[in-house]
């Protein structure tokens, strides 16, 4: 019998709860509060909530870059290289999932691992790589770079929500005569499409705060937001409600994204772990 949860409790939890949430917010909301305030005022904390508000520096974020193009930029990177990796992922996962294999864990740990080195630990190469054929600061070399560094994690999640779906029901379909192919589009996907859904939210999410490579591979052409909020940052100095708007600008369609999309995350992150 489940044990009854007291209301002193449940206040108590959900107070907790509030508090935690609003302390990760918190860098959030001080960054946005900072943008509507003049760069006089962004740097006296005593007149944030004294002082008037502003969307000068949002305009003037707006003529000094094109906004339009960093954010367009941003999300064929993000949607390009979550797809590509989605589609080398799901065939990868699905035969680590269902083809037995003594070394599939190793495989697992061994990608795994490709997270835990440095990334400046291989700029030089890929650096110069890029140069040579010609990918530097075009938005195909960004999207082969974020797929790459993504793909790991895009098999982990899925080979988990793959090993959750009995292997019978996949052997019904391969009696029914489905091919390979037919297999993974038409049974094994629609059932896992809460975890690839999950799955492509996530790197979509990592793909687009992604700073490293995006800083160091591109120069204008092909430069997302990431390049375009370290560009407030100059020899000059700091301006901080400035800053402040582009990364508000920058962070606000994610901030979004996700808003929507909670439910369908939490339900993908959280998919197969009740029996």
């Amino acid at each position: 019998m489940a044990r009854a949860v007291s209301t002193r409790r449940k206040l108590i939890v959900t107070l907790f709860a509030w508090a935690i949430g609003l302390l990760i917010f918190f860098p959030v909301l001080w960054t946005i509060l900072t943008s509507l305030k003049t760069e006089g005022d962004a740097i006296d904390p005593g007149s944030y909530f004294t002082s008037g508000w502003t969307f000068e520096n949002y305009e003037t974020v707006q003529q000094r870059s094109d906004y339009v193009r960093h954010f367009w930029n941003s999300v064929v990177l993000s949607l390009g290289s979550t797809i590509c990796g989605l589609i080398i992922a799901v065939p990868a996962a699905w035969a680590m999932a269902f083809v037995p294999g003594r070394f599939t864990k190793d495989i697992l740990m061994w990608m795994l691992s490709t997270k835990m080195l440095p990334p400046v630990g291989v700029l030089i190469p890929i650096y110069l790589i890029f140069r040579d054929v010609g990918l530097l600061d075009t938005r195909t070399g960004l999207v082969i770079v974020l797929t790459l560094i993504n793909l790991p994690i895009i098999v982990w999640m899925l080979y988990t929500y793959f090993k959750e779906i009995p292997g019978e029901i996949l052997e019904a379909s391969r009696m029914d005569g489905a091919s390979l192919r037919d297999e993974i589009i038409y049974v094994l996907t629609p059932m896992a499409v809460p975890g690839i859904a999950s799955t492509l939210l996530l790197n979509v999410i990592l793909a687009w705060n992604e700073a490293f490579w995006t800083l160091n591979l591109t120069a204008a052409k092909a430069a997302p937001l990431t390049a375009f909020i370290a560009s407030y940052s100059s020899p000059e100095g700091l301006f901080y409600a400035k800053l402040s708007a582009a990364s508000t600008m920058a962070i606000a369609p994610i901030l979004i994204l996700g808003w929507f999309s909670q439910k369908q995350l939490v339900r993908g992150l959280t998919f197969g772990a009740v029996k």
